[in-house]
């Protein structure tokens, strides 16, 4: 797991902000800097390119994300309550930071380098894979592109509406996540268990230097 720094966690929030502000993939280094509090050269430090800031900022969004789910779900060996936990973390997330939500609503399926955020290694879809090996879901191998697209629409959409205030955090992330279950095989009952329990914290993974 990356370890980032305090620096890199105020470049971050900073281009969340005007990212989500403009919707626009465009902004400069010296914006960047001036909004983060940071040196021009901290930017720079901190692996980002002025030709393609908006791509690492949100490659680097994307691991920090996922990386945090893994981390807060380390004890959890059950596939299906580790996707439904995901999932309900993400909508929390959203409702807690406005323009984390507001982001990826933009740009999640506009952009290559937010794919790893439904498509990487530390995505949902290994969980999804276990499921079906552990035939705890019961759904097709072929259907597994379908299923990740489902899985992103409706967490996406499940955003939306929080940010939009058409629904609380708890009861649409409890929802989805139990249709979504449901879809995958899961009887009713269990998906209604798995997708109301307590949600974990999510951990930081960003450690201060």
């Amino acid at each position: 797991m990356v370890a980032h720094s305090s620096s890199q966690s105020r470049i971050h929030k900073a281009a969340l902000r005007l990212f989500a502000e403009r919707g626009s993939t465009v902004i400069t280094v010296s914006e960047l800097a001036e909004a983060a509090r940071v040196a021009r050269g901290t930017i720079y430090n901190n692996g980002l390119s002025p030709d393609s800031l908006f791509e690492d900022i949100a490659s680097q969004l994307s691991e920090e994300m996922n990386s945090r789910i893994i981390k807060s779900l380390a004890g959890e060996t059950d596939p299906a309550q580790r996707l439904a936990n995901g999932m309900r973390m993400y909508i929390r997330r959203a409702h807690e930071e406005p323009d984390w939500g507001k982001f990826i609503c933009k740009f999640a399926f506009s952009n290559q380098a937010m794919l790893g955020l439904w498509t990487g290694q530390d995505s949902p879809l290994p969980d999804v894979m276990e499921g079906i090996t552990n035939q705890r879901y019961a759904f097709r191998q072929e259907q597994l592109t379908s299923v990740v697209a489902m899985i992103a629409g409706s967490v996406l959409t499940s955003i939306f509406m929080v940010l939009e205030g058409h629904k609380t955090w708890r009861d649409i992330g409890s929802e989805i996540a139990e249709l979504t279950l449901i879809a995958l095989g899961l009887n009713a009952e269990e998906a209604y268990d798995l997708s109301r329990k307590p949600l974990p914290n999510l951990l930081d993974s960003i450690e201060s230097t």
